[in-house]
Formats: structure tokens, sequence, C-alpha cells
């Protein structure tokens, strides 16, 4: 068993490997502040598929640079928690100094890169030396990505491995499949909403929104469909709130011009009142999308939640990071900037999601290989060596 640290933890943890937001239920706390309970599915995730004894935060906001000594003789190894921080507005605060000064490996697991929709990606000096810092502790440095590790190969950072992200392994089943029923068969689904967008990343906004509301407006036609949001302050007020906050965060939304004109028709208001999910327990979320049929829609790590769990699930793209999920993973996915329609039929295809089957058996393989050659005592299991026979037990027995 080993002791650990980890930079970015994005909640608590209790009963040694599952993931809550802080002071989960005071909800007036946090009721304005947004927080992505995506982050906290990765650290979730991350911690069910390790074996230690000790957990602690690595402080870089305000560190104790004299507490480093310590550090290196009593941990074993620091892990950044996978997300999306490589971008030209990521701030490391006093990362920097803190990993010149540790003798111990900086595990980078499952990071991203973020490709602006114009132009090349352009990162901080800080984030290149971050970058450089963790892949020279390391054996290996893992991304998310094709994409991600061709951004570290051009900063001459050549110790790379795509490894995904660890929620599609959270359940920890190297010969996990996902296997369809008939469509008509289908009665429940989850929609993993993304009403908030940047056109820094996606291309078109009106497409983006227009496509998204119309999407769930056709998929509440079809099926019992739970809504399923990830932090925003509106949808936790709607979830969470008073009677009086409800509609204060009705009213917010209302009041965003590109909501209000592209996305929150009546139908919408109306699903949005009475089909909202939120929580702030990582473990709610699966809990949801095990008792769910279909999950589809904008999250990552939403969708990535009911795939871990077996349940089918559709992509809807829209940028480099989605895009490049869906790719690592092979999931179906459908690019909301085509200018199709979406069918559901066309998705609903064995064979389509037999390349994410194969996918995943191969991305497991690398995600443990990642872990063990980085020193990490994993959970994970070595799907390469056979199991030993009864006979050769009692061999080995008699032998001794």
């Amino acid at each position: 068993m080993q002791r650990i640290l980890v930079i970015s933890p994005s909640g608590e943890v209790y009963d040694h490997d599952n993931v809550r937001w802080y002071n989960y239920k005071d909800t007036q706390r946090s009721i304005n502040h947004y927080h992505n309970i995506g982050d906290a599915f990765v650290f979730d995730s991350s911690l069910k598929l390790l074996n230690y004894d000790k957990l602690d935060a690595l402080e870089i906001a305000k560190p104790n640079l004299a507490d480093i000594d310590r550090i290196n003789a009593e941990y074993d190894y620091v892990f950044l928690r996978g997300s999306n921080y490589i971008h030209k507005d990521m701030n490391w605060e006093n990362a920097v100094e803190v990993l010149k000064r540790l003798k111990i490996p900086v595990i980078a697991w499952g990071i991203g890169a973020q490709a602006p929709v114009k132009g090349k990606l352009e990162l901080s000096e800080q984030s290149k030396t971050m970058l450089r810092l963790m892949a020279d502790s390391t054996t290996s440095i893992g991304v998310r990505g094709a994409y991600s590790a061709q951004i570290l190969w051009d900063l001459g950072i050549k110790n790379v491995r795509i490894v995904g992200c660890p929620t599609a392994f959270r359940r920890n089943k190297p010969d996990l499949e996902i296997k369809l029923r008939p469509l008509d068969q289908i009665r429940t689904a989850g929609i993993t909403l993304r009403r908030e967008v940047s056109g820094t990343y996606a291309r078109n906004i009106e497409q983006y929104l227009t496509f998204h509301r119309d999407m769930v407006k056709e998929m509440a036609t079809r099926f019992d469909v739970v809504l399923m949001a990830q932090g925003e302050v509106e949808e936790k007020k709607i979830v969470f709130g008073t009677p009086e906050q409800r509609e204060e965060g009705i009213a917010e939304l209302k009041a965003n011009g590109w909501v209000s004109k592209w996305y929150l028709d009546e139908t919408m208001e109306k699903l949005h009142r009475e089909r909202l999910f939120y929580s702030d327990v990582v473990a709610d979320y699966e809990d949801l999308v095990q008792q769910k049929d279909l999950v589809l829609g904008y999250r990552l790590h939403g969708n990535l939640m009911a795939l871990a769990n077996g349940t089918p699930s559709v992509y809807f793209t829209y940028d480099s990071r989605t895009v490049e999920f869906a790719e690592t993973y092979q999931i179906p996915s459908f690019d909301v900037f085509s200018g199709k329609t979406f069918s559901l039929e066309e998705y609903w295809d064995q064979s389509l999601f037999d390349k994410f089957n194969r996918a995943y058996r191969f991305m497991y393989r690398e995600m443990r290989q990642f872990l063990v050659e980085n020193g990490a005592d994993t959970k994970m299991v070595d799907v390469m060596k056979k199991p030993t026979r009864a006979a050769d037990k009692t061999v080995a027995i008699k032998a001794a």
C-alpha cells in the first residue's frame, strides 16, 4: 500500500475512495458557486483504480515550501487529476516552484489539450515548464487522446501514452461490453446537458444551442427522460433552491440572450422544471445511469459514466475535447456542426458499439500499463497474464 498526494482534488473523499462536493448537504452554501461535478467523476474514478493507505492534497495555491522535504520522505507519488489543463488560459499558480523541489514522481493522469476554433494552440511558458517537469519525473505522461499527445510531442515531450480517462474504467471491468437491446424496448433515457458554451471552442453558438434544444425535445417525446446537469448555478437553483430561488434560476436563464433565443422555449422550460437532475455526490450519478436504458448528450464524463456502467451512450461532439474522447474510445458520435439530421436509429447499431468494445479493452490495458510503469499500485487487472490452473497450483504446493 502506498501514500499518495493529489493535485486539484475536486471534492471531499469519504469511505476511502468515494467523492462528493465539500459540505454537500449544505446546498445553500454553494448554490451560487459553479463547480463542474464532472471533475469529481474523474477524481472518484481515479481513486477506485488505486491501492493506497493514505491520501492528501498537494497545495499549489499557497504551498508551504519548507514542507517539501517531508513530502519527499513520506509519500510515494503525486498524481494530477485528469482534466482539460492544456490550453492558453491555464493558471498553474505556484505549481512549478513546488514541482521543482519534489523528488517523487508527479503522474499526469489523463490530461488533455483544448484546441481553439481558429488558429494554433498557444501555451504559456508556465504551462510548457509544468508539462516538462511532470514528464521528466515519470516513465510516461498520460493523455486522453491523439490530439493531446501531438501537442506534447511538438513540445519535445516524447514519453507520452494515450490512456483516455479513468472514468471509463471506474468499475474495473476489463471485459466490459455494451450490448444493445432492440430500440423499441428502450424506455428511459438520461440526457447530459451543456447549455453553457463558448465561441472560443464551439464555432457556431446558434447551431449548437438550437440543435441541443431540438435533440432534448425529440428525446423527451420518445422516452421517459431525465436532464442531467453538472453544476451550472441556474440549474442548481432549479434543483436545490427554495421556490423563490427556483424562479430566480429560470429568470436568469431567460435573461441570457443566447439561451432565451435559441434554447429555453416553453417546452424546454417545462422539462427543466420537471425533469432536471443534479447532485453534488458522484455516486448519485452512477445510481442514475445504472437505471437508464440509454444516456446521450454533450457531457464528456456524464456519458462516460454511463458507458462505464454498461449503459449505451451516444456523444454529440462540438469541440476538440469531445471529438478526442469519441476517437480514443471509438464511441458512436454525432457532429453537431455537420448540418445533418440526427437519427438515433442510425446509431443504434451493434457494430458501432463493438468498435467501442474493442477500443475499451485496448485502452484498459494501456491505462493499467501506464499506472504500473509509473510506480502506482493499481487494482486494475493484468489481462495479459494467464490465470494459473488449479492443477498447476497443486504441483507447486507439492514441490514446495
